[in-house]
């Protein structure tokens, strides 16, 4: 009989193992995490759940029973220290080795971080201890507007916190949505008591704030580092995998070794749509990521070319983004204030949209991306 081993038990690692039983496989499943957590979902952990709007038991993929159910040997608090290829084993913290047929590494993303006492977002734990800072009030000081830096702003100011961003860039999400839509974030920031200081860059973290390069301190009651996350490679690395700026793996999520396959934030993927690699942190790549390896781990034919895909609830903006906005020349906005649809443009073809406080539109826009063709005029 077969054994599976998926290392990393977060949304990608689940939703592998669910397709590999949906799909039929009676083989042994293991999937191992380090975290005590059963594998959960990370985007409420900084918007709904942060904010007291969900419940603890919603953020998780499957209820408890469901692995037992599903006979996955679910290992939780487990680290594995080592793969070797040759082998087809798995060397874990208690000393043990596992065997396994074939290997999928779903080991996601770590959060940069600073020197001194800045919180990060990342985990459960992490986003709890947020929310109770937060609901203690005071003074917040968010080091990096993108994402995780501007959706831990408004749960921090919707809890009534005094809040500061810094950013290095002109505007808010720059390297993403470029200067135009980066600026929409801005205006809607400001215009809920945020003080963005952009262009300026975070020197060093103090027990009771922050230093800037202008030489400003900004005092600080609770500090938060949202400076992006690296993904998780040391582990194949180490095993001899090849590694760029995640795993590299073929559109059929397959990396350098024919028996391990990579999914989610740690994977970077030849991207047929796009004609190179990409490397995708967002939810939806984890769970659309997950089930495309489990049917290319069992011989399926898989092609993974999802349109990248995140969206965000920030205050009264409410925002899906589609697609890939690198090398982009253009932008055009069709719609109102904070209700409209942005296209970024590339020799006249759209390559990404993003539908702001405007529904039912993201399947449109992807189709429009994997046309390949210009914008259609507007009626």
């Amino acid at each position: 009989m077969a054994t599976f081993v998926i290392v990393g038990a977060g949304l990608a690692g689940a939703k592998a193992a669910q397709t590999l039983r949906e799909e039929g496989f009676d083989g042994e499943v293991v999937l191992i995490g380090a975290e005590e957590e059963r594998p959960y979902e990370r985007p409420p952990l900084s918007k709904g759940y942060l904010q007291g709007r969900s419940e603890r038991e919603k953020i998780f993929v499957h209820p408890p029973y469901w692995y037992a159910d599903q006979e996955i040997d679910l290992r939780l608090g487990v680290t594995v220290t080592g793969i070797a290829l040759d082998a087809h084993e798995v060397a874990l913290d208690d000393g043990s080795r596992m065997s396994y047929d074939k290997l999928l590494i779903t080991t996601g993303a770590s959060p940069r971080t600073l020197p001194g006492q800045a919180y990060t977002l990342r985990t459960v734990a992490d986003s709890e201890a947020l929310k109770a800072g937060f609901a203690a009030g005071g003074r917040v000081v968010i080091i990096g507007a993108g994402w995780i830096g501007l959706e831990s702003a408004a749960a921090a100011r919707e809890a009534g916190c005094e809040v500061t961003v810094v950013e290095p860039a002109p505007t808010p999400l720059h390297r993403v949505l470029g200067p135009e839509l980066g600026e929409v974030f801005a205006n809607v920031h400001r215009r809920h008591g945020v003080d963005l200081r952009l262009g300026v860059s975070a020197e060093e973290v103090e027990a009771d704030g922050v230093r800037l390069g202008t030489g400003e301190r900004l005092p600080a009651d609770l500090v938060v580092a949202g400076v992006g996350a690296a993904p998780n490679v040391n582990l194949a690395r180490e095993a001899g995998l090849e590694v760029g700026d995640g795993i590299l793996t073929d559109a059929a999520l397959r990396t350098s070794h024919p028996d391990v396959y990579a999914a989610g934030d740690v994977a970077e993927s030849y991207h047929p749509l796009y004609g190179r690699r990409l490397r995708v942190e967002h939810w939806a790549n984890a769970l659309n990521g997950g089930p495309a390896a489990a049917r290319s781990m069992l011989g399926q034919e898989v092609v993974y070319d999802r349109v990248p895909y995140f969206y965000t609830d920030q205050f009264d903006l409410g925002m899906e983004f589609s697609g890939d906005t690198r090398g982009y020349d253009q932008v055009v906005i069709r719609g109102e204030e904070l209700e409209f649809i942005a296209y970024w443009l590339r020799e006249g073809r759209v390559i990404a949209g993003m539908n702001v406080n405007v529904w039912d539109v993201v399947d449109d826009i992807q189709r429009l991306i994997r046309s390949g063709g210009p914008l259609p005029p507007q009626d």
